[in-house]
């Protein structure tokens, strides 16, 4: 049953609004790989991108060797790019709000933000939630 509801939950959610997501992130991603010394926030990017396409069933947790380099990174990405995509989530959260059908798809664009605003230091793992998206119980890959 879990399994058929992440499915159903990823579709829709593919549908409506991980598709648009995940090609600003691709977008993102190529700028920083043309730019040669930001490869690191483009491998970060299309790792968000792949999270963003199927969300239902993985997770976001903190990797524990981060350090003050990923800190740093994230600051850097944050402005630059960071907070015009969690603008691009707010605005499909609220979109997908409108529907009753939309309201937990709003929800889970709403727990993908943090990841959006700091991706560096993060891994997206297999969770054994069909809800989890964002910070929360994860099953290590």
């Amino acid at each position: 049953m879990k399994t058929l509801l992440r499915i159903v939950l990823n579709v829709v959610w593919l549908v409506l609004a991980g598709l648009p997501m995940a090609l600003a992130y691709a977008v993102a991603g190529l700028i920083c790989f043309v730019l040669v010394v930001t490869i690191p926030w483009g491998f970060a990017a299309f790792r968000v991108a792949n999270y963003v396409l199927w969300p239902f069933g993985r997770t976001v947790v903190a990797k524990p060797t981060a350090g003050v380099g990923s800190f740093l990174g994230n600051v850097i990405w944050f402005l630059v790019a960071g907070i015009w995509l969690a603008i691009g989530h707010v605005i499909s959260a609220v979109a997908l709000a409108v529907t009753i059908i939309g309201i937990p798809l709003a929800i889970a664009e709403l727990k993908i933000i943090p990841v959006t605003l700091a991706p560096l230091g993060k891994q997206i793992v297999s969770s054994d939630r069909p809800f989890a998206t964002g910070y929360g119980s994860a099953v290590a890959m």
